[in-house]
């Protein structure tokens, strides 16, 4: 958001233009935004963080090559991320959880 003076009548508040929505619903009722996403410049990845980008690309906060390009990952590391979502839930995107949910 961007706010601006304007003289006697007070402020007046500008919305950023973004691509797509701001805000989108999750099936749990809960509300996921684009200030929920973690900063661009992370570089420790905790299960929780991997999840919130996994949830966004799902269900359309962000397109995926948004999100690659965003947080520097590539297309791999990312889909590695949401099969472990899709197929095992955000438990699986622990790191200690890693060798009870892959494959034999």
């Amino acid at each position: 958001m961007v706010a601006q003076t304007n003289g006697e009548k007070g402020w007046i508040m500008f919305l950023k233009k973004v691509d797509g929505p701001r805000q989108i619903v999750l099936p749990d009722g809960s509300r996921l935004s684009r200030a929920d996403l973690p900063p661009a410049d992370t570089r420790r990845w905790v299960a929780s963080r991997k999840a919130v980008v996994v949830k966004a690309v799902i269900y359309g906060l962000i397109p995926e090559s948004e999100a690659l390009q965003r947080y520097a990952l590539s297309a791999e590391e990312f889909a590695l991320w949401r099969g472990a979502v899709e197929t095992h839930g955000v438990q699986a995107l622990k790191v200690t959880a890693i060798q009870k949910f892959r494959q034999p």
